[in-house]
């Protein structure tokens, strides 16, 4: 019966290819334009701000991206509340129990000062984008887990500090994560609105670099769901505006001996264009390029090959233009 359960469960959450290149049909410009149409509206009615932003809209698909839309640029990042909750989870972290049970009787403030302020942190972002749906008639769930940045959760699991949304569109189960759609935070002190398009309805591969939830079933990806969490390259939002996949090398931190070659690749979700590509490293202040050898492009996947003459630390950057989009530590050792 076990086993029998465990199937039918993976056969559910058989979705690795659910993102939205699924809607490529879909024209989300009518739905975009709604959203602005109801820009700057009030939360004292979710019931009727979820009907002015999809009772026009013909598709689930279009009805949820007018509200997510709307949220991630409507609602601002709170950073005082980030702030208090982050000290208060560092102080209680080895106290779960206590941290759940502040955090059960903080959530009365943070979904008070959302409603009134249109300002919260990624509870917030999440209940309000499953209060819309639900509204909507849409199924939607908040997921809590772990977010990985340059400052959390990098080469383990250390703390759940995140949470996002999963939402059922044609019956397939979808990622999204208007938290950081909406911008992000300058020195502690200021919220940027700068909409991220690469967080709605992302590749689940893509999306579990840096979203690991509490509860597996959430990475919606079978080989995911199956393995556990291994500290890949850090991405960045631009990964997710470029829609790029790192391949490999597969770990973030680890160790080669000099003269090695090593074979990076990453693949493009989105159509290939004439983007340049580099790697490279800092020396102080100062930005130096590494040699890229044997540099392929097939079935969007992009190889190359470096080779590292010299020993040392690395912290080495793959950069799609402009765009720094994976992050490896290097350690060369003598050979």
């Amino acid at each position: 019966m076990k086993n029998t359960l465990l199937l039918f469960s993976l056969l559910i959450f058989n979705n690795a290819i659910a993102q939205v290149s699924d809607f490529k049909s879909t024209d989300f410009t009518i739905a975009n334009n709604v959203a602005k149409l109801y820009k700057g509206s009030d939360l004292s009615n979710l019931p009727l701000l979820a009907h002015n932003l999809t009772y026009k809209l013909p598709t689930d698909v279009e009805k949820f991206r007018a509200i997510y839309t709307w949220v991630c640029n409507n609602i601002k990042g709170d950073i005082y509340q980030n702030d208090k909750v982050s000290k208060q989870r560092k102080k209680l972290n080895n106290d779960s129990l206590a941290y759940i049970k502040w955090n059960n009787k903080y959530k009365k403030t943070v979904y008070k000062r959302l409603i009134n302020n249109k300002k919260t942190m990624c509870t917030g972002y999440a209940y309000l984008i499953k209060e819309l749906c639900f509204f909507a008639n849409i199924e939607c769930e908040i997921v809590d887990g772990y977010g990985r940045s340059t400052i959390a959760n990098v080469n383990s699991l250390e703390m759940a500090n995140h949470s996002w949304n999963a939402v059922k569109l044609n019956n397939k189960w979808y990622l999204c994560d208007a938290t950081w759609s909406s911008g992000y935070i300058v020195a502690n002190a200021l919220f940027i609105n700068d909409y991220n398009d690469g967080y709605f309805l992302t590749d689940p591969i893509l999306f579990a670099k840096n979203h690991y939830p509490l509860n597996k079933k959430w990475l919606l990806n079978n080989e995911l769901m199956q393995s556990n969490f291994i500290a890949s390259p850090l991405v960045y939002g631009e990964t997710f505006k470029q829609k790029i996949i790192p391949v490999s090398p597969k770990l973030m931190d680890f160790k080669i001996e000099k003269d090695e070659e090593i074979i990076f690749s990453f693949k493009a979700l989105k159509k290939e264009n004439s983007n340049t590509i580099s790697l490279v490293y800092f020396s102080g202040n100062k930005e130096r390029t590494l040699k890229l050898h044997d540099l392929k492009h097939e079935n969007k996947v992009t190889t190359f090959k470096h080779q590292f003459k010299r020993k040392g630390f690395f912290d080495v950057h793959l950069k799609i233009d402009n765009n720094i989009v994976a992050t490896y530590t290097i350690e060369v050792t003598k050979s």
